[in-house]
């Protein structure tokens, strides 16, 4: 897959930024020819506090080559032509990238709920104390 992503910045106006991705960013974008998926982040933070980007938008292409066509369709120049105030105005930074998803299956044992309270809690609701797995084995 090849990905294109739009990161923005926080700024003091987020409603206006909110404004221009909703109506002008995502609607242009969802026109693109050779668009496989979108994906939208909306950034919580960072490790050790508040991160100074406000959302990531990424778009993914079969192709590097189906990307760059996609740039130079009505919608793409559009694209292009919408976002270049904003990344020279420092608002957004962008970039492309050979992008690869790779799914991790991994076999779990059976885990109950149950399994994972520690032996003192009261599992049946009863009341009555239920014994521990050390316990449990030596029966």
């Amino acid at each position: 897959m090849f990905q294109f992503t739009t990161i923005y910045y926080r700024v003091d106006d987020e409603e206006k930024l909110e404004n221009f991705f909703s109506s002008i960013h995502l609607q242009l974008a969802e026109q693109l020819p050779g668009l496989v998926k979108s994906e939208v982040s909306r950034i919580m933070g960072k490790p050790g506090g508040e991160s100074r980007f406000h959302m990531a938008y990424s778009l993914y292409f079969a192709t590097e080559a189906s990307f760059q066509i996609s740039l130079v369709s009505d919608a793409g120049i559009k694209l292009v032509e919408a976002l270049k105030p904003w990344a020279e105005a420092g608002l957004l930074v962008w970039y492309y990238a050979d992008s690869f998803e790779e799914i991790v299956r991994r076999a779990r044992p059976e885990v109950s709920v149950e399994d994972l309270l520690p032996d003192t809690v009261d599992r049946a609701g009863s009341g009555d104390q239920l014994p521990s797995a050390e316990d449990a084995a030596g029966m």
